[in-house]
């Protein structure tokens, strides 16, 4: 039986915390999750800008030592997939944020469907998405 793995970006990160029951229940079946460093510096930076700072750095850790979770290598082969991608978008005329650039070469390079709140990752179609719209 093939197995369940994602990526989720900051989005779906953040609405699994925020108790999102569709991000939530997909991250329960999830057999196999998966960051990158991308992701991982998207929410450290949010962290910093917040007020419990230190608490959500700790939920973070707890959350990357599930034996669930990996944490993927921005590497030369991701840089190729970006670049794939960025031409794609550019030649299309529709452009993304660099940071979700990087999230999905990273789960195109690993054949990973990414778990998201945000629609824009739609315009990428050598990517599979499971987009759930954000409950505020």
């Amino acid at each position: 039986m093939e197995k369940n793995r994602i990526m989720i970006d900051t989005s779906a990160y953040a609405a699994f915390f925020r108790g999102h029951a569709e991000v939530k229940m997909c991250l329960q079946q999830a057999d196999e999750i998966f960051l990158n460093s991308i992701i991982i510096g998207e929410l450290i930076a949010g962290f910093s800008m917040g007020r419990q700072e230190t608490r959500n750095r700790a939920i973070l850790q707890e959350f990357l030592s599930s034996a669930r979770v990996q944490t993927l290598v921005i590497d030369e082969e991701t840089a190729e997939r970006y670049g794939a991608i960025v031409s794609y978008l550019r030649r299309k005329g529709t452009p993304i944020p660099t940071n979700d650039l990087w999230i999905a070469a990273s789960a195109m390079q690993h054949g990973l469907k990414i778990l998201t709140t945000d629609k824009h990752y739609a315009e990428i179609p050598q990517v599979i998405t499971e987009y759930y719209q954000s409950k505020g």
